[in-house]
């Protein structure tokens, strides 16, 4: 990358201070992406997954927004439909005063070289087949700014930015660490000198000590090149570490945009109170009330009405339920989407959404009717059940109801099936080993049958055979390829011998053992 190229860059916009929000060099403007669910042959629509709908923002030159948010909320789709990676359903999406989504081939080929990715994981993102000269020169080859030996001095140049060995340029991605990996992701997105980049989880796959390399460093090279970040994350302390502004997502939609001191400071919607207050402090003296949320993340095919976080809102209003709210702006640079922060602007604004979010926890607690006390019931000669305080005794007393025998015995066979089961693959096991056993005697028979009748005699021990049946038995016995114990002797007067398999007391006895009996 020339001087040049490096100081108007610079000067574009400073990592380390505010940027200049006036031109911003990114606009989203309702940016949807649904999914469509199909069914049958066919390939029928049933419905569709609102990944993403109506998302706006900016990113300013210069400038890291940071996007947060719990797994499924759609930040990953927000970024990859902004590059156009997959296609949007609806939006305008303008990067340096061109609209991306309304680009063609040609166009939008330009425009790669101004809006890269790094992708979630290292291990994955990098073809295993290709050199690190490959990986990282192919774009420049494909955009036509460099050939032949210009590559091989533009990769040196970009792994020695990254902190990596120029000497490095010949290896393969595996004999990377996966922070090395993660830094061969970033010099791959920095060879075309792009203006933003789109950094989807670049250190959730890392040790906490390799995060903490590769966040300086992307810091480092936004301070330096000037660059812009959309920075997608679920740590909290590293998005405060990187970003300038942050915006908070759930299922969807923005629920919270701010400046990213301000947001820590004064959190307005409750969904952004809950992830703040799940951070841990690292004074153990200190202690942090946590916001504890009930229930999971809901389905994306089949949205809540009103405000989507109301169904595991602590401090949901009735109005919640049925109107969305809109973007309210306590101050400036600061939007919620949250009721509890309607009417509210001045310096006081903060202290009075608290207390109005603080007043409804406490009058939803109040409201909400206790769990059913259970109390034992004790049978004669039985086991204690847990039985529901408004239970009759004469009830109680009556038996359990055609519904709750049902359900004793499905319980039952829950365990009564796969025992049933266990104990049929354990005979027929058995039958199989001893069937086994059967045709291995029967064989050996033959065989020692055989050299009695070429050495007149019968031998006194399976040692004195000399062949292959010692290594198989040892002098006395051995333990077969079934797991049986095999054992020789001869008959009285020396008149045949008798092979026979050993149960597991080491006696043979007709149920647990096969005896083979064999006569000259």
């Amino acid at each position: 990358m020339s001087a040049d190229s490096q100081s108007a860059r610079t000067a574009s916009g400073d990592a380390g201070a505010e940027p200049d929000a006036a031109a911003p060099l990114l606009h989203v403007e309702g940016l949807t992406k649904h999914f469509p669910v199909t069914r049958g042959v066919l390939g029928r629509t049933v419905g569709y997954v609102r990944a993403v709908d109506g998302v706006s923002f900016d990113v300013a030159r210069g400038e890291t927004l940071g996007l947060v948010g719990e797994s499924g909320s759609g930040k990953t789709t927000v970024g990859r439909s902004i590059l156009r990676l997959i296609e949007p359903t609806a939006g305008h999406v303008t990067f340096d005063g061109v609209d991306v989504l309304d680009a063609d081939a040609r166009e939008l080929r330009r425009l790669r070289r101004s809006m890269q990715i790094v992708f979630q994981d290292p291990y994955s993102s990098l073809n295993p087949r290709m050199r690190v000269i490959d990986l990282v020169g192919e774009a420049l080859e494909v955009h036509g700014l460099a050939r032949g030996p210009e590559i091989e001095r533009r990769v040196g140049e970009l792994l020695a930015r990254v902190g990596l060995s120029p000497s490095a340029i010949n290896r393969y991605p595996h004999e990377f660490s996966g922070g090395q990996r993660q830094r061969i992701g970033v010099a791959r997105a920095l060879a075309l000198e792009p203006k933003l980049i789109v950094c989807d989880e670049p250190v959730s796959a890392l040790d906490v000590s390799i995060q903490a390399q590769v966040v300086n460093l992307l810091k480092t090279l936004g301070r330096e090149l000037g660059l812009s970040y959309l920075f997608i994350a679920h740590d909290l302390s590293v998005v405060r570490h990187l970003s300038h502004r942050v915006a908070v997502m759930y299922l969807g939609e923005i629920v919270e945009l701010a400046p990213t001191e301000r947001l820590f400071e004064a959190p307005a919607h409750p969904y952004t109170r809950a992830l703040l207050s799940a951070i841990p402090l690292p004074d153990p003296r200190r202690e942090r009330r946590r916001l504890v949320l009930s229930g999971d993340i809901p389905s994306p095919v089949d949205p809540p009405s009103g405000c989507r976080f109301h169904t595991r809102c602590p401090a949901v209003m009735e109005r919640c339920k049925s109107e969305r709210p809109p973007a309210y702006a306590p101050e400036p640079r600061h939007q919620v989407r949250c009721f509890h922060a309607e009417g509210v602007t001045g310096d006081g604004w903060y202290p009075e959404v608290e207390a109005r979010i603080e007043a409804r926890i406490q009058k939803n607690r109040a409201e909400t009717p206790p769990p059913p006390r259970v109390v034992l019931d004790v049978a004669p000669g039985g086991p204690l059940r847990p039985v529901e305080q408004n239970v009759s005794i004469d009830a109680r007393r009556a038996g359990a109801s055609a519904p709750a025998v049902s359900r004793s015995l499905r319980k039952k066979l829950w365990y009564v099936v796969p025992l049933a089961l266990l104990l049929a693959f354990f005979g027929a096991r058995s039958a199989f080993r001893r069937a086994a056993a059967e045709r291995e005697l029967e064989a050996l028979a033959g065989e020692l049958t055989a050299k009695t009748k070429l050495t007149g005699s019968v031998p006194a021990s399976i040692a004195e055979l000399g062949w292959r049946l010692p290594p198989l038995f040892g002098n006395h016995g051995a333990v077969d390829p079934w797991g049986r114990a095999f054992r020789y002797r001869l008959l009285r007067d020396e008149k045949g011998f008798e092979l026979s398999t050993l149960g597991p007391d080491g006696v043979v006895s007709a149920d647990d053992s096969v005896v083979v009996r064999k006569f000259r």
